[in-house]
């Protein structure tokens, strides 16, 4: 479980194929890694990851066919600028919002429109995705924990302040780039729930 607040701007220094449905994946990241083991869970870009090394601040992970075909991990490159958070623990505190780092959906960003002290991304929305996204609820892209402004039946809008777009990959998101997309886990639920009440 994570919360969407990133806690370092880490980089790809290694990309390995393992075969045709599977890659390795080695990052840097000094303060992710610091207190890493084998088998920790560290988010990047919003997709959780098993730590299976870890030396000189660089942990490595073993990513699946499925992450590769869901997520826009497979469109990274070494040298790419990723998100990284380590897992939550009992007592963090909650800065964002409950994240699992099970990717929903990819989107693509449309369009940017920058303001004096902060700056609008609006992303196009898998149609699936659609019924969970409000306005003024969470939304995590790309690992982030975000407020959603304004929302229609294919795209979404949030706000993002200075710290925001200075440490964290969406800074420099280009339109057309891909994002990972995971709604909030408690709409997921209520729907369940819901759907399985016999009226």
């Amino acid at each position: 479980m994570f919360t969407g607040i990133i806690e370092e701007l880490g980089e790809v220094v290694r990309l390995t194929d393992s075969g045709g449905d599977s890659a390795v994946i080695a990052v840097r990241g000094p303060l992710v890694t610091s207190d890493a083991g084998h088998g920790d869970s560290i988010a990047v870009n919003g997709v959780c990851l098993t730590v299976i090394d870890n030396a000189d601040g660089v942990f490595t992970a073993d990513v699946m066919g499925e992450s590769l075909r869901r997520t826009s991990l497979a469109a990274l490159r070494v040298g790419s600028p990723v998100n990284l958070e380590r897992a939550a623990t009992v007592g963090s505190r909650l800065g964002g919002h409950l994240v699992q780092g099970h990717v929903d959906g990819v989107g693509t960003l449309l369009d940017r429109t920058p303001a004096a002290d902060w700056e609008t991304l609006r992303f196009a929305l898998p149609a699936a995705l659609s019924r969970y996204v409000v306005e003024k609820g969470s939304i995590t892209v790309d690992g982030v924990s975000l407020t959603v402004m304004a929302v229609d039946a294919d795209s979404f809008s949030v706000g993002l302040i200075p710290t925001t777009l200075k440490l964290t990959v969406l800074g420099s998101k280009a339109v057309g780039d891909p994002v990972n997309l995971e709604v909030d886990l408690i709409a997921k639920y209520v729907e369940k729930m819901l759907g399985d009440r016999h009226v």
